[in-house]
């Protein structure tokens, strides 16, 4: 009878138990009884409201596809890359986004965080389950010092801008303002001050981290300093920074001068001849103040409808008589227009805003050290007989440059950060808008792959370059050139990744490892 009686007691106890830990609804399994892990499909606001709500602090927002806020939440930039989010939880506070993944993870469900939607990479599509998304989160908070700022996750370019500029600052942001701050960080992150302060990421100095298992740590380069590493150009695939400090700089120069050009395509092989000079003019890199020289060949249809024009224009961090001096050889090459004039940092920065603008977009990039003029002159060609065969295609596509100062980039050793591509100039991509409901995705995805080859082609003694931020996860894009060819670089990576995300968690933003 006394074994009776401790054989229910122990079968009550475990019942207990059992009820305690995370279960599997859908199967019904508690997840650590489970042979094999599983993903739960069909999630709903309700049940994750349900199990979730009670743990995250108040003015968290859990919600579905029928709230007000979904269509926000859920916008991408490039509408071809569509990951499937089922629920869209918005923490109110940073502490709360470790209880998110714990969650995620105990109810085996795939999680993704999200700022802004710019991320273009096919992978992001593979994804299906919560969203964790940080546009709650946007405080920037300014050290008593004034050397440094504190930026939370959903914070993004135009208002890092804006905001230190009112308090009489600067910092590295990207070059468009509507993108998110993070998310290209951790990509390295190109913008207009990085000739005097290098990159976004070479200026952390503290990062807030939840890694893929829901713990909360401090990374910096005496914390965590494999990590620390990995997250300044390699972050996507490690973990979700909550808030980062770093560095910020007094505002010295109250205004910007810009000069744009268009030139037809005659002044084609001298513009580019004039550029490769500009780029190595000074000590090897481009002036530092010349922030950054947009370039495009596009269909404008005040000048032709059927041949492309060159238009291109530069922002420079001082007065115009400054730089005027550094754009004489442009001033003298024959112009259809000319416009300069000087403005306010956040109103030069605000330029680019068009580039927002979401859409079905066929997309391909490269990194160049320098111009191949001939390359340029049959990609000219090319295009005005893409256009003609594709009229549908002219009012958006464009093959564009950037060419951002570099000398501040180039001055830190290649081994300082994950972020590969130090050594290169300029970031090129062909892109166009698929009119929605044509037939036209697949003719403009094969015009992009032409482009690229094209552009690589005219650099046959280089392995293609690829710039994570733009990177598109084509198959012809390889980890090599995404993550740096010298063998160390992805076995570094790799190693790290079976440390803080052995389960690959983080895996749908140009995944190190495979899905």
């Amino acid at each position: 009878m006394g074994a009776l009686k401790s054989f229910l007691y122990g079968l009550t106890l475990l019942q207990v138990i059992v009820s305690a830990v995370p279960v599997n609804r859908e199967i019904g399994i508690p997840r650590y009884f489970q042979r094999q892990p599983y993903t739960r499909h069909n999630l709903t606001a309700a049940t994750v409201q349900s199990e979730l709500g009670l743990f995250v602090s108040n003015g968290t927002l859990i919600f579905g596809p029928s709230s007000s806020l979904w269509e926000n939440a859920t916008e991408r930039w490039n509408t071809f890359v569509r990951p499937q989010v089922q629920v869209v939880v918005q923490p109110a506070r940073e502490s709360d986004v470790s209880k998110i993944v714990k969650y995620c993870n105990d109810n085996s469900i795939e999680f993704l965080a999200r700022n802004r939607g710019h991320g273009a990479t096919t992978s992001l599509s593979a994804f299906d389950g919560l969203e964790i998304e940080f546009s709650q989160l946007h405080t920037i908070t300014i050290k008593e010092d004034g050397k440094s700022a504190v930026f939370q996750a959903g914070t993004y370019g135009g208002q890092v801008i804006q905001t230190l500029w009112d308090q009489g600052y600067v910092t590295t942001t990207g070059g468009t303002p509507c993108v998110g701050l993070m998310g290209v960080a951790l990509g390295g992150g190109h913008g207009r001050y990085e000739g005097l302060y290098g990159l976004i990421s070479d200026n952390f100095i503290h990062l807030n981290v939840v890694l893929a298992d829901g713990a909360e740590v401090g990374v910096n380069a005496t914390s965590y300093s494999d990590l620390f590493w990995a997250m300044e150009g390699a972050g996507h695939n490690f973990g979700i920074v909550t808030s980062a400090e770093k560095e910020i700089y007094p505002r010295e120069i109250d205004t910007w001068h810009f000069h744009n050009y268009v030139w037809s395509q005659d002044k084609l092989e001298t513009v580019f001849e004039e550029m490769n000079k500009f780029h190595k003019s000074y000590n090897g890199t481009t002036p530092p103040l010349m922030g950054v020289n947009f370039g495009s060949i596009v269909i404008d249809p005040s000048y032709s409808q059927a041949e492309a024009i060159i238009a291109w224009g530069f922002h420079y961090a001082g007065p115009a008589e400054d730089a005027e001096e550094l754009l004489k050889p442009f001033n003298a090459i024959e112009a259809m227009s000319s416009t300069q004039g000087d403005m306010s940092y956040p109103e030069v920065a605000g330029v680019t805003g068009d580039d927002c603008v979401s859409g079905g977009y066929a997309i391909s990039t490269v990194m160049t050290q320098t111009y191949n003029i001939t390359t340029e002159r049959t990609l000219y060609n090319h295009f005005n007989e893409k256009i003609k065969q594709y009229p549908e295609l002219a009012p958006t596509a464009l093959l564009w440059h950037e060419g951002y100062a570099n000398a501040a980039t180039q001055a830190i050793d290649s081994d300082f950060s994950a972020y590969p591509h130090r050594d290169e100039n300029h970031l090129m991509l062909f892109t166009t808008t698929v009119p929605e409901g044509s037939d036209l995705q697949e003719p403009a995805e094969a015009w992009a792959k032409e482009v690229w080859d094209l552009w690589n082609g005219g650099q046959p003694e280089r392995k293609p370059q690829t710039y994570v931020n733009y990177a598109l996860n084509h198959p012809y894009e390889t980890l090599e050139a995404i993550y740096g060819y010298e063998p160390w670089r992805l076995e570094r990576l790799r190693g790290l990744k079976a440390k803080y995300d052995p389960q690959n968690r983080f895996r749908y933003y140009v995944p190190i490892l495979p899905q």
